[in-house]
């Protein structure tokens, strides 16, 4: 019995250690997809040309006026003077 629970053990350790690794690589991939947003974040705040985000399936255009640390970003456009946009929320940015 304990030769059971021994392996029950083994494979409940080994498939966590299996989900953090997987969840470690995830990270390292978001922190890349981040540089890349705030690249062309600066590039719309320095050349005011405008943006278009993928949020959760929503899509907004806009300009960006400032970057608010490192977390989010204020965008604005014709229907709204004032838009924050979490940096962890965007799925995909888009310039022309």
């Amino acid at each position: 019995m304990n030769t059971l629970r021994s392996t029950s053990v083994c494979r409940n350790l080994l498939a966590c250690l299996i989900g953090l690794s997987l969840a470690l690589s995830a990270a390292g991939s978001l922190a890349g997809d981040t540089q890349a947003f705030k690249e062309l974040l600066e590039m719309s705040l320095k050349e005011k040309k405008g943006l278009t985000f993928y949020v959760h399936g929503q899509v907004i255009s806009g300009g960006v006026i400032r970057l608010i640390g490192e977390d989010a970003v204020e965008v604005k456009n014709r229907e709204f003077g004032r838009i924050i946009i979490r940096l962890d929320r965007i799925d995909a940015v888009a310039a022309n």
